[in-house]
């Protein structure tokens, strides 16, 4: 792409010590383009920053700044990269709505998708079989639904609903919180370029910038407000999906959870959220009835769960262990089996995809 002549200025004010999007979006409104802050006097500055960012903005640019201006500039020569600032045609509108919008993005892919309706699919990233399903499901049932899907590129859930969605037409949008030359985690490279093929990958942070703690919950702000809504698919009591969840309900968006197992310490974070008003979802149909969307023939299949693929003795089985957590021991006892016939009978049903086994020598019905 070729960058705004004010690009310097844009990238300059993101680089200045002290300024965050907030005390950014003060000056924009205060003096309006970048470069009319920069020319600003002291005294211009400081009824609207403090004394302490005013001076940093006036001083000149320093060597470190304007080696990241050229490693920036080449980066956006290369296809696909795109350096979108606040006042760019490309911004997505959505995040104009948000109190906080983030001062410039980097977008790697198909800038085009973050102007589109969208859905922001979150939860743990040492997430169970179940919840990866799940996600993937939600996702890809959304995505033909012509949903545009928003997660981070974690491991778990954000990887499910990733790969879900680029299974259907509406295809997805990771916001990472690192620079965008960089994927993190490492194991989710293909994926990184399968996104940025199909979908787009967008961060605020400048290029280079690594994974940092502090940035990822950061950047959860950008998945709600890209979003009419989010799903938090599994969660833990104390789980960075319920900060999304939090933000997207701070921005006015509607904010889905999917319950589960009472004894899973997963579904606390869900059974939270719903306890404070979320909507409690159990397919994804029931998200785009909120939403008063249709769901196209195509999908409806995606939606229908799996043909059991078992015989009627597995079935019966499946019925003895409910939907909880279940021991071998106590499951043996309920199926009056002996542990060696009972363990065949499991090992079937986990390659059909029916349960899952846990540590502890736990099983659990996904259907």
């Amino acid at each position: 792409m070729e960058l705004l002549p004010d690009f310097f200025s844009w990238l300059r004010l993101e680089q200045t010590p002290g300024v965050g999007s907030g005390t950014a979006c003060k000056l924009l409104a205060g003096f309006g383009l970048p470069e009319h802050i920069f020319t600003a006097s002291y005294e211009a500055l400081c009824p609207v920053v403090s004394p302490k960012i005013a001076r940093a903005l006036l001083l000149p640019p320093q060597e470190d700044f304007l080696r990241l201006v050229e490693i920036t500039q080449n980066w956006a020569m290369q296809p696909g990269n795109y350096v979108v600032t606040l006042a760019d045609t490309l911004y997505p509108p959505a995040l104009l709505e948000i109190p906080d919008p983030p001062l410039m993005l980097y977008v790697k892919g198909r800038p085009e998708i973050l102007r589109q309706a969208g859905i922001g699919v979150v939860g743990s990233r040492n997430a169970t079989a179940q919840g990866i399903r799940n996600a993937e499901q939600f996702s890809e049932v959304l995505s033909h639904a012509g949903l545009t899907i928003s997660s981070g590129l974690a491991a778990g859930i954000d990887t499910a609903a990733h790969q879900g969605a680029l299974r259907g037409i509406g295809s997805t949008i990771a916001v990472i919180g690192t620079g965008a030359d960089i994927v993190y985690p490492a194991r989710n490279r293909l994926l990184a370029h399968q996104i940025a093929a199909e979908g787009c990958i967008v961060s605020e942070y400048s290029l280079g910038t690594p994974a940092i703690a502090s940035n990822f919950p950061r950047r959860n702000r950008i998945i709600s407000g890209l979003t009419k809504g989010v799903l938090v698919v599994e969660a833990a009591a104390q789980s960075g999906s319920l900060i999304t969840a939090r933000m997207a309900a701070d921005q006015g968006r509607e904010v889905f959870a999917i319950p589960g197992s009472i004894h899973s310490p997963l579904a606390k974070g869900c059974h939270q959220l719903i306890r404070q008003g979320a909507k409690l979802v159990e397919s994804a149909q029931d998200i785009l009835e909120e939403l008063q969307l249709s769901l196209p023939q195509a999908a409806i299949a995606a939606s229908s769960p799996p043909l059991a693929a078992t015989a009627d003795a597995s079935a019966g089985l499946l019925a003895l262990m409910g939907y909880d957590p279940v021991p071998l021991d106590v499951l043996a006892l309920r199926a009056a089996l002996d542990v060696a016939s009972l363990t065949g009978q499991l090992l079937e049903l986990e390659l059909c995809g029916q349960i899952e086994s846990l540590p502890g020598g736990m099983f659990r019905r996904l259907h």
